[in-house]
């Protein structure tokens, strides 16, 4: 199995993710349901623009975060370490993701929020299910 492909499997079996971003040198996190999609290698969540990281982020913003589970087992551990884009959807894009989000968490039609897109550029995945440390890494081809 290709590494893209493990780390895809993993990630759509999880649900949160940590994203950060920076404005004038001070970094931000927060934390969202996601719904991750394999093709685009993004995640997609919901988000108030009026947050505190909504306003630094802007429209389009670095972002960098993880996902990880939260096993009780040092040699269980797995998780991701990532670098991309982060972009407020608009239009058409929006509605469809929008869509498939309340797919994945239907109870959460009842939240009003846009939605983002955190396009990865850069994976790093542990995972001590293959051997203590194991890292397996992928990056996005430029212009992909």
């Amino acid at each position: 199995m290709d590494t893209l492909n493990r780390i895809s499997r993993w990630l759509k079996r999880q649900h949160v993710v940590t994203y950060c971003v920076t404005q004038d040198n001070t970094p931000w996190c927060a934390n969202a349901f996601y719904l991750y999609d394999a093709q685009s290698v993004a995640f997609y969540f919901l988000s108030d623009p009026g947050t505190r990281h909504g306003k630094m982020a802007g429209i389009r913003a670095p972002a960098a975060g993880t996902v990880n589970g939260q096993p009780k087992t040092i040699a269980l551990i797995r998780g991701v370490q990532f670098s991309g884009e982060l972009r407020l959807l608009s239009g058409n894009e929006a509605a469809m993701r929008l869509a498939a989000w309340y797919r994945r968490f239907p109870a959460a039609r009842a939240m009003s929020a846009p939605v983002w897109e955190l396009r990865i550029d850069e994976l790093k995945f542990t995972d001590n299910t293959l051997g203590f440390g194991k890292k397996l890494i992928w990056a996005r081809v430029s212009g992909e």
